[in-house]
């Protein structure tokens, strides 16, 4: 059996890779289909597809007022909440000077509700006092058990501090912020009336009286010792005990800032140093304790772990929102109500209708301009598609991404961004054939100079795509998003596709011999280089063909070959 060159074990060597790629990203897409229900299909923008508008309206203290500047923090905060798991295509707007409108594409889940709506104010206050919830309070009757002192107006139980303490307190731990006015608050207050009571909005340096998040718990918590603002970055993952081992639960990772690193420095010394409740420091999100973990150790390093009743998701909303900052005030859910497509099926199928053509005229010029070897070029796109739409179709499952209008524009402009890179590469391989060498070595010095030229094309491409998906905000970044892909997939194809298939083409007759019908023949391709600014006439054309090859040599020639030949046509005139 005869031994295969180089060139084609590198050749299938790459198409074996390019297969395992592609059975790859169809096989994600099938488990998806398969286990959760992905479909095949990408899930549309809000632009081609309609969704949920949702309007929030703002949750403020009496005679407190929204400034712009808060709207406008909000609005960025929600958009980056919203575009945490990737380019989603919302719309964030404010509506007159007071409510914040949030378009989603599709229906929303409730963690992405969460998400937008949390004001994410996180607080760390110390416990002062705790008891269990009554069993009318935790199940929310209508007629609770009541203390003897406790009232009998229905208003809910308000959180708000209570008279200034007769004894001044040393610090957050002391007792003596629990004043007889406060004690009164804290016997009376119904934890099953929690979200009424206006806990989110309490002032940071007064004690609190709130609930866990489970209603099951009462505590009365000092001021706040640290708060929200001072967390630099926040992850989710599972929790470890101390021997490193996963305890299956999952919790948020916070990272302090420099300041917030002392702040809970200091705390965890002084509360390490005390017992019974006053240990323990309590962990407040939007006004309710989602953990009060006991101070086992000085935590020094400015990096404690939440723990709760924590999923997955619940894990990773509560990380994106306090990475990405609190709210500057609170909102409510005003109304939530269906939209329609702004621009519908049939403008998809317009931009769909675009690509065609544009693909059409591309095939059409390959095959007129290389004849066989356009077919090539038809090959190495329809491989790029199939990778392009599993490579979008497995984002729009795992990441949340929706194809946009301006998406689907991005991928218009992809199919000349893939043509070109294979333009270049054949345009060099005959230029190498012009040089006088065979089609094996043409295939391979040509695609020496393409491959830096395609590198340096996409690469400006995807610094350019990358650019736009950092600084710009909704459609935008869709569009950003697939032109920077559909420029690595390039990258992809032509070094594990088209390289490689020309690698095993340049060995069959039809191709090596250089039939007219190849688009390689050399005959065809002009006069033949032999050296500097001087080229071999080909034999047996006729004289129209052999002055068309010239001046197609003429015009490939480089700047130095022109003035070296410019240079010797004196001389030769001169010896004859």
């Amino acid at each position: 059996m005869a031994q295969r060159s180089t060139p084609v074990k590198k050749a299938w060597r790459s198409l074996s890779w390019l297969g395992v790629i592609v059975v790859a990203l169809v096989g994600f897409n099938v488990a998806g289909v398969i286990w959760q229900g992905s479909g095949w299909t990408p899930k549309l923008a809000l632009d081609l597809e309609g969704g949920t508008q949702i309007i929030l309206a703002p949750q403020l203290e009496s005679g407190q007022e929204v400034t712009s500047e808060q709207l406008d923090q909000a609005v960025s905060i929600i958009r980056q909440r919203i575009d945490a798991a990737g380019v989603s295509e919302s719309e964030i707007n404010t509506q007159g000077a007071q409510n914040i409108v949030v378009s989603i594409p599709g229906t929303p889940d409730q963690e992405t509700l969460d998400r937008i709506e949390s004001s994410a104010k996180l607080e760390f206050r110390p416990v002062l006092e705790a008891s269990a919830a009554t069993p009318a309070t935790v199940e929310g009757s209508e007629e609770p058990s009541a203390s003897p002192d406790a009232g009998e107006s229905d208003e809910p139980a308000e959180s708000a501090p209570a008279a200034t303490p007769s004894v001044s307190p040393t610090d957050a731990s002391d007792l003596n912020w629990i004043t007889p006015e406060l004690r009164e608050t804290y016997t009376n207050f119904d934890c099953a009336k929690l979200d009424d009571a206006a806990t989110n909005v309490a002032p940071a340096d007064q004690p609190l009286v709130t609930c866990d998040d489970t209603r099951s718990i009462k505590y009365i918590l000092g001021p706040v010792e640290v708060s929200g603002e001072r967390i630099s970055d926040a992850t989710h993952s599972l929790v470890s005990n101390s021997q490193g081992v996963s305890t299956g639960q999952w919790g948020v990772n916070i990272v302090f800032d420099d300041k917030g690193t002392q702040q809970f420095a200091d705390v965890t010394t002084r509360l390490y140093s005390l017992s019974g409740v006053q240990n323990q420091f309590a962990i407040v999100l939007d006004g309710a304790v989602i953990s009060a973990p006991t101070t086992n150790a000085v935590i020094t390093n400015g990096k404690p772990q939440i723990s709760g009743n924590f999923t997955q998701d619940t894990a990773k909303t509560l990380a994106d929102q306090l990475k990405f900052g609190a709210l500057p005030i609170g909102f409510e859910v005003q109304s939530i109500e269906n939209i329609s497509a702004t621009l519908g099926q049939s403008q998809l199928w317009s931009g769909l209708i675009a690509g065609v053509i544009g693909l059409v005229l591309v095939v059409v010029y390959s095959l007129f301009q290389y004849r066989a070897l356009g077919l090539v070029t038809v090959a190495s796109l329809g491989v790029a598609a199939v990778i392009v739409y599993l490579v979008i179709n497995l984002l729009s499952w795992r990441e949340g991404y929706r194809l946009s209008l301006a998406g689907v524009a991005g991928l218009i402009v992809a199919i000349g961004i893939i043509a070109d890179s294979f333009i270049v590469y054949f345009e060099r391989i005959r230029d190498e054939l012009r040089d006088g060498r065979m089609l094996g070595s043409a295939v391979e010095a040509g695609w020496k100079r393409a491959i830096r030229t395609i590198l340096a094309s996409d690469t400006v491409n995807f610094l350019a795509a990358a650019v736009l998906f950092v600084l710009a905000i909704g459609n935008v970044r869709g569009f950003a998003l697939t032109l920077g892909i559909t420029t690595l997939i390039d990258l992809l194809v032509v070094m594990l596709f088209t390289h490689p298939l020309m690698q095993l083409l340049s060995k069959t007759k039809f191709f090596g011999d250089g039939h007219p019908w190849s688009g390689l023949s050399p005959q065809a391709l002009g006069a033949v280089y032999r050296g500097r600014a001087q080229f071999r006439e080909p034999t047996g054309v006729s004289a129209a063909k052999r002055a068309a090859s010239s001046r197609e040599a003429a015009k490939r020639q480089t700047i130095a070959e022109r003035k070296a030949a410019e240079q010797s046509a004196p001389s030769r005139g001169k010896d004859s």
